[in-house]
Parts: C-alpha cells; sequence; structure tokens
C-alpha cells in the first residue's frame, strides 16, 4: 500500500494562515485567490478529519489540531527546503552562485554567520556579497542584479517579494562627555526631534527608521551625516552628538563604554530585518536557504 504524501503547498498555506491570522492575509502572502486558498484548507480538514481554523468575522483563528498541525509543517517545510535547495545544486557541474545583497547592519553583525552556516548545509554554493545601503539592495534585487537582499529600512516597494527574518532594536547613543550621558530620567522623541543628531545618509535603513520614529515631529538639522554605522560611532564618541543606530552595531561599544545608551520614553522602537527577492513568494533552492537560515 503507497504512502498518502503531505500536500507542501497546503502546509505552507496552513502555516501563512496561522501568522497572518486570516485564510485572505495567508493567501495573499503566497500570491494566491482567497477562493483557492479557502477550498485548499478545506481539502486539508477532510485529510485530518477535523477542523484546524475556527473562522470570524476577524479571522481565523487555528484549532489546537490547527496549532499542532501548523508547528508540524513548519519542520517539514524547512527540511524539504533543504531538500531542493540539494537537488538543485547537484544539477550543475561546478559551484552555484548565489549574488547577495546586504544593508550595512546587517552585513557587520548578522550575515556572516548566516553564510558559514550556508557554506556548512550546502558547501557547493558561492556567495557573491556586496554591501549596500538599503535602497541600492532594493534597487539592484528589482533590476536582477542581485538574487536576493537583506535590508533594514520599513518601507519596501510594491511588486517585490519579502519575507521579516528577524527584528531589530533601535537605540539611542551619546558620548561618555556628552550632557545626556549623566541625565536622569529617559528622553522624548520630541527632544530628540529638537536636537542635531549624527545620521546615516539617505537612502540606508538607519535613516528611513529615524525618520519613521520621528514622524509628525519638525526635526533638526543634521549635525553630520556619514556614510557607515562606523563613521557615525566615531563621530558621536568624539563629541559630534548623538545618534539612533542599531543596537546590533552598537554591542561592542555599549559593553566598552565607549557610547552610552539613553533611554527613550515609551516602548524600545523597533525595526523589521527582511529579505527581499524577485518573483513568487515561494522559494526553492539556496535562496530559499537561507532565508530559513536568517529566520531561524
Amino acid at each position: 500500500m503507497g504512502l498518502n504524501w503531505p500536500d507542501l503547498h497546503a502546509l505552507e498555506l496552513l502555516v501563512a494562515v496561522v501568522d497572518e491570522g486570516s485564510v485572505g492575509a495567508g493567501a495573499r502572502s503566497m500570491g494566491m485567490a482567497q477562493s483557492n486558498a479557502s477550498r485548499l484548507i478545506s481539502r486539508l480538514e477532510a485529510t485530518a478529519g477535523t477542523p484546524l481554523l475556527q473562522r470570524g468575522p476577524r479571522g481565523s483563528v487555528p484549532t489546537a489540531r490547527g496549532v499542532e498541525l501548523a508547528e508540524a509543517a513548519r519542520t517539514l517545510l524547512k527540511q524539504s527546503r533543504h531538500f531542493m535547495g540539494v537537488l538543485g545544486a547537484g544539477k550543475t557541474a561546478g559551484p552555484v552562485e548565489l549574488r547577495v545583497g546586504a544593508s550595512q547592519t546587517v552585513a557587520e553583525n548578522l550575515l556572516p554567520a548566516w553564510l558559514a552556516e550556508l557554506r556548512r548545509r550546502l558547501p557547493e554554493v558561492r556567495v557573491q556579497l556586496q554591501v549596500l545601503n538599503s535602497a541600492q539592495v532594493i534597487s539592484k534585487v528589482q533590476h536582477g542584479t542581485l538574487q536576493l537582499g537583506f535590508v533594514e529600512t520599513p518601507h519596501l516597494p510594491v511588486g517585490i517579494s519579502a519575507a521579516v527574518v528577524q527584528e531589530d532594536e533601535l537605540a539611542v547613543v551619546v558620548g561618555p562627555e556628552h550632557p545626556w550621558s549623566e541625565r536622569h530620567g529617559s528622553l522624548g522623541l520630541q527632544e530628540l526631534a529638537r536636537t542635531p543628531l549624527v545620521v546615516r545618509e539617505r537612502g540606508s535603513g538607519t535613516r528611513e527608521a529615524l525618520e519613521q520614529l520621528l514622524a509628525g515631529r519638525e526635526a533638526a538639522e543634521p549635525a553630520q551625516v556619514l556614510h557607515s554605522n562606523a563613521a557615525v560611532r566615531i563621530a558621536v564618541a568624539s563629541g559630534a552628538g548623538p545618534a539612533v543606530l542599531s543596537e546590533l552595531a552598537l554591542r561592542e561599544q555599549l559593553a566598552s563604554g565607549t557610547l552610552l545608551r539613553v533611554p527613550l520614553d515609551g516602548e524600545t522602537p523597533h525595526r523589521p530585518l527582511t529579505a527581499v527577492w524577485l518573483g513568487p513568494q515561494r522559494l526553492a533552492g539556496p535562496i530559499a536557504e537561507l532565508v530559513a537560515i536568517a529566520a531561524d
């Protein structure tokens, strides 16, 4: 008697529905019509012999069985992507080249570990890496120069596929001699907006995240505009003014006391770190493997 293999497309849809909160949103994330998605979920429920979703006017909530199946599906889909990557790579006679771009924060603090794990899993894959700002990465992905990009900007253009792989925390930092280093209490966004800051160039994800943080407030002219996180850190430590940078890019300096963190009023601001590519939302091969590693 033959095995009834699971429908991976249906399982991927179930995971998307659980993550997005409704059949419609899950279908959109996969580029599928909602009617087709509903039929696929219904067939999966028939196979399981039990309802997997509780449908309501505000969305779809997974049943206990739905949660259990979705978690098992995540593991199965991850292994399937790995298998497809190995299978696809095996079709070539030589190394597989993957053109990847990354914004500075990702490239400096996260990507080296991701690429090391990719090489461990798929040693035949060779990555050509370009370190750019977020706007440049997106542009090169749109034009097909890069197959995959990792960006920090919260603003993505229509027509590009994307998946949030991690969240990043933003921090206000000053040098040890700055007056804010001895302040008591947290800093308000209005005061931050009125203060000349050391900032990254326009087009960088860090600059766009700062502008989103201060949206609706009249901001002072920057104290300096620099083109790398390292330059911003040096300027702040030298007394040029405060800055708002990724916590990932500040760990060494905060640990050594070269820079000091100033707490903000309210919730700590976060921004998404996002993988972007052209084509269908569903990935396969080494690209899928690298995105899965980044999100794991």
